[in-house]
């Protein structure tokens, strides 16, 4: 594999380690600013919505320059949002970073993905893009347990300090080891023209089924992070964890998550519904389950590795989804789903504070994450009928309404 993929992989390991490394930090974070664990998570819903508006926006401003350039400037935009969170006096400005640096999230894994599959040959693409996302799991395992350590043992702004260093790695390695190369949308434009490309990417949103896959994207994932928003005051108050023990918990999360990201991406090519089906009620039962599985060490950290196993499994299939059923335009799809798991992100953590606001307990957002499972199961089986209803639709009735939409 070229040795470009590197500088990709360590985009992708630095965006991975500061989206999840605040859910071990929040306790501290709350103390120095003086607000409430429901109020810090904020940093993790605000980060989210960043996602959801900076990757469509980011991937069509994108098409203006190379992919090349794009990247570098997404890492730099990356290292300032670290930066100014690193430094913030108040929360206030705390939280402006974590959105600043959201807005690099969708866009690197867009392009980074089409750069990863352009640097080898076509039979090696689908190895070149996972190879680059490797990055992103092994964040969970090394960088977000390795941080929350660093923040504990010394202080949690050496962590985002630290963050924005891997971001300045990752501008070089680009910078150094990515081909260049022309703006992507420029030999579409001649042919199309920029209006119609637009028009051709947003035609996918008018699809039903593209709409339920993302909203299932919203819900399913949206509920693991409706736990894992919250796993530190969790393990701390409910498990009795030290804080040290923390960084564990947090391995184990990790390590669940690589798992089941690996296996969901080779199940989702065999039976992509079923496993849908099979994960999204997993996760729902785990999470209810977790409600008092918490309140036992040996439960918790059970629980734990199967949230993350069960939750990732939801990962490829969920996004292979949308791509499938936005095959003729796919890139501003994929950009809005990536968003659309952010927003589920933020619409979990933002829930999950207000059970915990409203005296539910510690442990509340997991029956929160639960709901939201459910919800996003109940919208699969919705997918599924409605799409066997169009596949017995009469032949007949299929030829001619395509050849009126070709007169």
């Amino acid at each position: 594999m070229p040795i470009a993929l590197l500088a990709l992989a360590i985009g992708a390991f630095g965006i991975g380690t500061t989206e999840f490394v605040i859910m071990g930090l929040l306790p501290q974070v709350a103390a120095e600013y003086g607000v409430s664990i429901p109020t810090a998570g904020y940093l993790a819903s605000g980060y989210a919505v960043g996602v959801l508006i900076g990757a469509p926006l980011m991937t069509i401003l994108g098409t203006r320059v190379s992919r090349k350039t794009m990247l570098m400037a997404l890492m730099g935009i990356f290292v300032a949002g670290n930066l100014l969170s690193a430094v913030a006096p108040a929360f206030g400005l705390m939280l402006a970073g974590r959105i600043v640096t959201s807005l690099a999230h969708g866009a690197f894994f867009g392009i980074g993905s089409v750069v990863a599959a352009n640097l080898v040959a076509p039979q090696k693409r689908a190895s070149a893009i996972a190879l680059m996302f490797t990055g992103l799991t092994l964040a969970n395992v090394v960088g977000v347990p390795l941080g929350t350590l660093l923040g504990q043992q010394t202080s949690w702004r050496l962590t985002f300090a630290a963050v924005a260093a891997l971001g300045v790695l990752a501008v070089i390695g680009v910078a150094l080891l990515i081909p260049a190369d022309e703006a992507p949308s420029a030999a579409n434009k001649l042919v199309h023209g920029e209006r119609g490309l637009i028009r051709r990417e947003l035609a996918a949103f008018r699809d039903v089924q593209v709409l339920l896959a993302m909203a299932m994207t919203v819900l399913g994932f949206g509920g693991v992070f409706a736990a894992i928003t919250y796993i530190a005051p969790m393990m701390t108050e409910a498990a009795g964890f030290a804080e040290s023990g923390v960084t564990w918990i947090l391995v184990l999360l990790g390590v669940g998550m690589v798992i089941g990201n690996l296996v969901g991406g080779r199940l989702a090519d065999r039976a992509l519904m079923p496993l849908l089906h099979v994960s999204l009620a997993a996760v729902a039962v785990v999470l209810a389950l977790f409600t008092f599985a918490a309140y036992s060490q040996i439960a918790a950290a059970v629980a734990v590795v199967l949230i993350g196993l069960l939750g990732f499994a939801t990962v490829p299939p969920l996004q292979k989804r949308v791509l499938d059923l936005a095959s003729g335009a796919p890139t501003l799809a994929s950009a809005v789903n990536v968003g659309a798991f952010n927003l589920g992100n933020a619409l979990a953590a933002w829930l999950g504070g207000l059970v915990i606001s409203g005296g539910f307990g510690i442990t509340a957002p997991n029956w929160v994450g639960a709901l939201m499972a459910g919800s996003a199961l109940a919208l699969a089986v919705i997918s599924g009928l409605l799409e066997r209803r169009r596949a017995q639709r009469p032949i007949s009735t299929t030829a001619s309404v395509t050849t009126a939409g070709t007169v």
